[in-house]
């Protein structure tokens, strides 16, 4: 538990910084504002038969879309984001393509002013799965035997909802932090990871390490618990930008001290108007998922496209 609090302390460190850096109010304008990027970064590699240097011919590619809609009026604020990110990579001598990036994620928040401050109360969801199937691969065999590789997850399995009312703490649309004290929680599954009939020893067993957390036979879990989002984005320096995302959630109902935790920072590099580079950072923790972090980065030079 301390070295998860300790973690989400050094993450919440940068929305520190954007808080000092800002010293007054943005004043933001009724209406609708809309801004968003679609990037594409491809990757290649490639090695002729003489070549002595060792490696792996392969080619990869990641698609993202970041949408923002936000809409204001008076003391009413609504935010919200749509993340989609789909990646692949291909090694010549592999006879599967496989994923590097999958992620489909949709952030609302809404609320009222107190006020004339910067708080406001509020209601938020989230929602977030993936597009593709996962698959583990088992590296005793050979491509293309039974067994190789298994499905170990896809579109809506796992698929994550969570809403609840809080209060949260804007400066502006770049900076804000959401507290939900009240916030439920479901967590959806295929039926096809978790149907091992009505034996009562292979139920047992699978209950004892349950599929995302949810139970045998079931398909949905239910949590009810406390919930925290945070997001900053800064400028570094001219062409140089950083996104923060931050959300920690607490299952009252069960082991509330296992804090759940999900940062991303995202550098974005401007080269000009349709090329940029990108650096992403997640880290999660999700003992339902792994008793352990789950880290991913990436680092790519592409197309880059914003409206």
């Amino acid at each position: 538990m301390k070295k998860i609090l300790l973690l989400a302390a050094v993450l919440c460190a940068p929305l520190a910084l954007v808080a000092q850096n800002v010293t007054k109010e943005d004043t933001i304008p009724n209406g609708w504002s809309r801004s968003g990027n679609i990037s594409l970064l491809f990757n290649q590699a490639a090695f002729n038969h003489e070549w002595t240097g060792g490696g792996t011919s392969n080619i990869a590619g990641n698609l993202g879309l970041n949408y923002d809609f936000n809409y204001k009026h008076d003391k009413l604020s609504w935010n919200n984001r749509i993340i989609a990110e789909y990646g692949m990579t291909k090694n010549k001598d592999d006879k599967y393509a496989r994923k590097t990036n999958d992620r489909l994620e949709l952030n609302s928040i809404l609320g009222r002013q107190v006020k004339e401050s910067n708080w406001y109360y509020s209601f938020f969801l989230n929602f977030k799965t993936q597009f593709g199937s996962g698959y583990e691969y088992n590296t005793d065999l050979n491509p293309g035997d039974e067994g190789y590789r298994t499905e170990v997850s896809k579109f809506m399995s796992p698929g994550y909802l969570q809403f609840g009312p809080g209060i949260m703490w804007k400066k502006n649309n770049n900076l804000y932090v959401n507290i939900a004290p009240a916030t439920a929680r479901l967590i959806f599954v295929n039926k096809d990871f978790t149907n091992v009939g009505n034996n009562p020893i292979a139920i047992a067993a699978f209950n004892e390490n349950p599929y995302f957390g949810v139970e045998a036979n079931e398909t949905t879990r239910f949590e009810f618990g406390a919930s925290v989002s945070a997001y900053a984005k800064l400028d570094l320096m001219e062409n140089v930008s950083m996104e923060n995302l931050l959300a920690l959630y607490s299952n009252y109902l069960e082991d509330p001290q296992n804090v759940d935790v999900d940062y991303t920072m995202n550098l974005l590099f401007k080269v000009n108007e349709y090329i940029s580079a990108n650096a992403t950072f997640q880290a999660i923790y999700d003992d339902n998922a792994a008793q352990g972090f789950q880290i991913r980065e990436a680092i790519g030079v592409g197309v880059t496209y914003g409206f």
